[in-house]
């Protein structure tokens, strides 16, 4: 006998399309808010996902979330408006700034270089970057992005349209995590971590 309830079906498919979400953290989700005891709950996370997509929109300059007419970190200055931080995605900016050891400026790209995804450089916000550079003064631009094939193309590419300018450029460590065995560390984090060795 099948258990088929259109309307909650329909709600575990949705939960399903998110990023990270298995089908069976779908169907917990589901069946959390259909037994939740809290009357609103449905219209209030109803209302905040029609909200979230109304107000907010990507900032003009940095190209990150906002739901004013400039970002927080764009309008803030105290920020060191010398150093540039490039990034992949707007979350990204959520773990540097965590980490409490940048104060600089922020690029979003919005993706990085995937061919065999279609996603060229027309497609992201490279030549947003690159009028930037041109517009603003920076004395560095780091470029933070993730350790993959996708993010060292991408690192690749900015670097031969970045060093001609004459700006000091950089990129994040990538290697060994604090408290990560070597025995359990694949060989290319091992070879980056070689790579990015410091002196003691």
């Amino acid at each position: 006998m099948s258990f088929k309830i259109e309307a909650l079906d329909r709600l575990i498919e949705e939960f399903s399309r998110l990023p990270g979400l298995g089908e069976k953290t779908a169907q917990r989700l589901a069946f959390y808010i259909l037994k939740s005891q809290h009357s609103g709950l449905a219209e209030q996370m109803s209302q905040a996902l029609l909200d979230v997509k109304a107000q907010v929109h990507s900032c003009p300059r940095c190209f990150s979330f906002t739901d004013k007419e400039f970002c927080v970190i764009c309008q803030d200055p105290t920020r060191r408006g010398e150093i540039l931080c490039v990034v992949e995605d707007p979350s990204d900016i959520l773990r540097i700034e965590a980490s409490g050891q940048f104060n600089g400026r922020y690029h979003v790209l919005q993706g990085v270089l995937s061919p065999l995804d279609g996603i060229g450089p027309n497609q992201i916000r490279i030549q947003d970057l690159l009028n930037r550079l041109d517009a603003e003064n920076f004395e560095e631009v780091i470029l933070a992005l993730d350790a993959d094939l996708e993010g060292d193309a991408t690192a690749l590419y900015l670097t031969k349209l970045i060093k001609p300018k004459g700006i000091k450029l950089t990129r994040i460590a990538h290697g060994v995590p604090i408290g990560g065995n070597l025995e359990y560390v694949d060989y290319r984090t091992l070879s980056r971590a070689l790579e990015n060795r410091i002196e003691l």
